[in-house]
């Protein structure tokens, strides 16, 4: 019998290519994680100290640094020196910023607003695995206790911190540099989103480089969007929750659409009995 998933996957053309708007993740994560004060409480207990913390370093960096990289740049982009040296003094800032995080621990955080997303779009057999959880509590974030097993959001990676400041002299490209730099980086931070997802299907290495092949651009565009996001002034700590709301909320739609594939009506096959049995010849026979 034929294999019938992908006519299944044909007839649900239409839901891949909504999901495949991966850029528009990380602001519809900033519309959920706004419209349901049950989040807001993840914010204010780790980020907003540390939301102080790396303003004081983007302040201690433009006063010192950013006048010094616009002379240098002058000398390859002209005029647009000034726009192009905010883009390298944030990407410095970014990498500070990042030992930051990983320093204060604020991992977790992100792990809760990814898993309490999950809970509340439906997807618990999804997260009970992984960490007990208090059934009767009111909302989805104190349905949260602890886990059961390692959860790791995005795994901290000094591959990606040091491909990360190898890649900032692109900057220095003209007009091309900064976009190709965004984008670059991008599509390395991209699969790091779903990192937890991975984890509670239960992938396998091969599994995982598998399922990032599959949505190769999709994680590029999500990575690109989700770093812009990271590199504005005094938000970055607050896109870093809402980003993981948003990456939460694609793997509702990834795991809506696969439902979806698995229930499809699937025409059945035909066998081939009438090739098999032809019927009688003709006969003009009247009796």
């Amino acid at each position: 019998m034929p294999d019938s998933r992908p006519i299944a996957a044909a007839a649900l053309q239409p839901i891949r290519n909504v999901v495949s708007a991966s850029f528009l993740y990380p602001f519809k994560g900033i519309y959920y994680f706004l419209a349901h004060r049950e989040f807001w409480p993840l914010f204010g207990r780790q980020l907003i100290p540390l939301t102080v913390i790396s303003l004081v370093i983007l302040d201690i960096l433009f006063t010192f640094t950013y006048l010094p990289q616009v002379a240098f740049l002058l000398i390859f982009h002209g005029p647009t020196a000034w726009f192009n040296a905010v883009f390298l003094v944030l990407g410095e800032g970014q990498v500070l910023v990042a030992l930051l995080f990983e320093a204060f621990m604020v991992d977790e955080t992100l792990v809760n607003v990814f898993d309490a997303t999950l809970i509340r779009e439906g997807l618990v057999d999804l997260v009970s695995p992984s960490r007990i959880l208090f059934h009767d509590a009111p909302n989805a974030v104190k349905r949260l206790g602890k886990p059961t097993s390692a959860a790791v959001y995005s795994p901290f990676s000094f591959r990606q911190i040091a491909e990360f400041v190898l890649f900032l002299p692109l900057n220095l490209i003209p007009v091309i540099g900064t976009p190709f730099f965004l984008v670059l980086t991008g599509a390395r931070a991209g699969p790091f989103h779903h990192w937890r997802y991975f984890k509670l299907l239960g992938l396998t290495k091969k599994e995982r480089k598998e399922a990032i092949r599959r949505r190769g651009w999709k994680y590029t565009w999500f990575g690109t969007v989700a770093l812009l996001l990271q590199l504005v002034p005094v938000l970055s700590m607050f896109f870093l929750l809402t980003t993981a709301c948003g990456s939460a909320l694609w793997v509702v739609k990834l795991e809506e659409q696969k439902r979806l594939i698995a229930e499809a009506p699937v025409p059945a096959p035909t066998t081939g009995a009438d090739e098999e049995n032809p019927p009688p010849p003709y006969s003009d026979d009247p009796i």
